[in-house]
């Protein structure tokens, strides 16, 4: 049996991943080493070791052509691939000092269920510690910014801002769905343009921040990202938009009966349910949302229908 053969070497476990990640996209299999154990975080392991990417002698070649077209500057020692992150950081106006943190962010379960070798986590975690340092922040930027407001009416301003449809239409503005690190799976039935998967990485984000810069970034991030909902909200708008609402007003202008909503079931484990919920329109299902709550899912279910027969309809002045 043929000795395996090294042709790719970084002190980078991130960058490792991402190579490897290429060749497999590519057909080629290989295997990677390093003298480092992996950690929960991706690390860069400069002073620690070096990682090593092999692959079997007859498909070398063509390896070495698949990392050579993707290569962006040559140094004595390591070369680089882009950073798949840098449109990424540059749309959050955040810099990483640890990438991984942000790789880390951005792995959904799915490709770390695919990830044979163990090595590889998903964003859970990060997704947990974010909702907290958002729900801290938003609470503090409540209480400062409307301090006429009583409890209860910064308690459904807060809502509406950590809400899933809220937070996975902040992600949207950041194209955060190009970003996701996918299962084949998932990535087959549209996992980038889910709610669900985009407003919980939207919080891993967030977690990934604070973890990398401290509490001042963070709140630096949310400041900034939520500042347009906010003054929203002093000029008497609501957060976001009601798209059932905007729904039953179409149908309606048209003539149209009112629509209605079923609940077609339910995925995942208690503490992480998500409700699947169909717009229905003349007894016939129209769209499926989702979401971490009912109303959450139907908001979806209605978006989603909503645009459907805007796409159907005829051209204006078509009568």
């Amino acid at each position: 049996m043929n000795e395996l053969i090294t042709i790719f070497r970084t002190q980078s476990d991130v960058e490792a991943s991402i190579v490897r990640a290429l060749l497999e996209a590519n057909g080629v299999m290989s295997v990677l080493s390093s003298p480092v154990t992996h950690a929960l975080f991706p690390l860069t392991v400069n002073e620690l070791g070096e990682v090593r990417i092999a692959v079997h002698p007859e498909e070398a070649d063509e390896a070495r052509r698949i990392i050579d077209s993707h290569r962006t500057e040559t140094t004595t020692q390591v070369v680089r691939l882009r950073d798949e992150f840098e449109t990424l950081q540059r749309s959050i106006e955040y810099r990483f000092r640890d990438r991984g943190l942000l790789e880390h962010a951005m792995t959904h379960t799915s490709r770390a269920n695919e990830d044979v070798s163990g090595g590889v986590a998903d964003n859970e975690s990060l997704e947990f510690l974010g909702d907290a340092v958002l729900g801290f922040v938003v609470a503090d930027l409540l209480f400062r910014e409307f301090p006429a407001s009583n409890e209860g009416q910064k308690s459904k301003i807060k809502a509406s801002l950590v809400s899933a449809a809220t937070l996975a239409r902040l992600a949207e503005r950041l194209a955060l769905g190009e970003h996701l690190l996918l299962g084949k799976g998932e990535e087959k039935t549209g996992g980038r343009h889910k709610l669900a998967l985009l407003a919980n990485a939207y919080e891993a984000l967030i977690a990934a921040i604070y973890l990398d810069g401290g509490i001042v970034q963070a709140q630096a991030f949310i400041v900034r990202e939520l500042t347009p909902l906010l003054n929203d909200v002093r000029e008497g708008g609501a957060v976001g938009k009601d798209y059932k609402s905007a729904l039953q007003e179409y149908l309606q202008s048209r003539d149209r009966s009112l629509p209605e909503y079923r609940l077609a079931g339910t995925i995942g484990p208690d503490h992480r349910k998500q409700f699947q919920v169909e717009a229905v329109l003349d007894g016939q299902a129209v769209a499926e949302g989702g979401g971490p709550s009912k109303k959450e899912a139907e908001q979806e279910a209605a978006r989603l229908a909503l645009e459907r027969l805007k796409q159907d309809a005829p051209p204006s002045g078509g009568r």
